[in-house]
């Protein structure tokens, strides 16, 4: 499946997600990083969900999911164990409009959480389509062995350094050739610190 890489601002904006497992509770620690509201729709929960329900860091409706626990959110999530349930979840959150994933069939919603590998603000997302998140997560795993936290600290030794360059109205072309050069040189003296290590 050919997919849009996108990454979405989703602080301050609301998303359900349907089951209570250990799926749904990977799908809502990765929102209530982003700053989102959370929602859960389950019958039963987990106990690390039923926990952030209780510290009031989420909200927990349980039950039956129906139609209407879509009602007002930006993005829906089915992650129950059930198929039938997760293709409801979908076709009524494409028919509102909504932006939906699907745990067990990420080709039939029309989105996917990648598998994301953070170093400060430094994000580096790893999809495979939807076609095999687990090799997603294992190519994500290969990376973050190589990429350092130093690659963060390198982002925001750039970002200053953008922010300097912006105040000072320089042009967009100088500007970029002013970060690339500082980042090629951050960069080589990273590779040479790895390769003066014993």
């Amino acid at each position: 499946m050919s997919t849009l890489a996108l990454n979405i601002s989703m602080h301050g904006k609301s998303a359900v997600i349907v089951g209570g497992g250990s799926v749904a509770l990977r799908k809502v620690r990765t929102l209530l990083k982003t700053g989102a509201s959370v929602r859960v729709v389950a019958v039963n929960v987990c106990t690390e969900i039923a926990v952030l329900n209780d510290s009031g860091t989420l909200s927990v409706k349980q039950g039956e999911y129906t139609e209407s626990d879509l009602d007002n959110f930006f993005l829906v999530a089915a992650a129950t164990d059930n198929a039938l349930i997760n293709e409801q979840v979908c076709a009524d959150a494409r028919a509102r409009g909504i932006l939906v994933c699907v745990a067990d069939n990420p080709a039939a919603g029309d989105c996917a959480f990648p598998a994301v590998l953070q170093r400060g603000d430094l994000e580096i997302a790893v999809s495979t389509g939807g076609r095999c998140p687990t090799f997603a997560a294992d190519i994500r795993d290969c990376i973050g062995e190589h990429i350092g936290h130093d690659y963060g600290d390198i982002l925001d030794r750039l970002a200053e350094e953008r922010e300097k360059l912006l105040t000072n109205g320089s042009p967009s072309t100088y500007n970029t050739q002013v970060l690339r050069s500082l980042a090629t040189r951050l960069l080589a003296e990273l590779t040479e610190r790895k390769d003066s290590m014993p």
